[in-house]
């Protein structure tokens, strides 16, 4: 008679959850557990998710790109160096070229949107457990490309993570209040914030900005 293996003996892959939304979290976690994957923690902001990541050593993080404390770009730098042997999986709302580079040159190994069918991340999680990537179909080329002569000289000027944030906003027609509550800054700093790309993309207007956020897909209007 042959040795049955149980699944329970089969490593699973686990996991960590970065969001800020509680709903999201429960629904996400719901599901991965449902098809055998092990949820070993979640956050909420980013001091949350670099000391859980730390402590927990998960084999996948799924980090959400818009937590309020700090762009997810540093985010994900500074998961890189407090769990190094993690895969991380960038979560987001948004699905522009820049954003999925940005996270990408930051140590993300995946790519998300959240609306996505949740079998994608589940799909992405595999693969980047696997050792592969999961990048939207179309963005290799960008991906792999190094950054121009052009923009290695203006690389000092290049947007921060808050900075992009920030943009999709106002380009969405929040005015400064709405986007300072939505990021949990101040109304001032929104005003920092518009004063910096005004003079980064010399773009005064919010007119400007919306054209320039629609023609880099940061935001869903057409």
């Amino acid at each position: 008679m042959g040795i049955i293996v149980k699944p329970d003996n089969i490593k699973k892959i686990r996991v960590l959850l970065v969001d800020d939304h509680p709903v999201v979290r429960a629904g996400v976690r719901a599901y991965l557990t449902g098809r055998g994957i092990e949820v070993v923690g979640e956050a909420a902001d980013a001091g949350e998710a670099l000391s859980k990541a730390a402590a927990l050593a998960p084999d996948v993080i799924v980090l959400d790109v818009n937590l309020p404390s700090l762009p997810g770009d540093e985010v994900a730098l500074r998961l890189k160096r407090c769990a190094p042997k993690a895969g991380i999986i960038a979560f987001s709302i948004y699905s522009g070229e820049e954003y999925v580079v940005r996270m990408a040159r930051c140590g993300a190994r995946g790519y998300v949107m959240k609306d996505q069918p949740t079998a994608v991340l589940l799909a992405a999680i595999k693969r980047v457990y696997g050792g592969g990537l999961h990048f939207p179909a179309g963005m290799t080329d960008a991906l792999l490309s190094p950054p121009s002569a052009a923009a290695q000289r203006r690389s000092a000027g290049a947007l921060t993570g808050r900075e992009f944030e920030v943009l999709a906003l106002l380009a969405g027609g929040l005015p400064n209040k709405a986007a300072a509550a939505r990021l949990g800054i101040s109304v001032r700093t929104v005003e920092t914030h518009r004063e910096h790309l005004a003079h980064k993309l010399h773009i005064s207007t919010v007119a400007g900005l919306t054209k320039y956020a629609i023609r880099h897909g940061l935001t869903s209007l057409k």
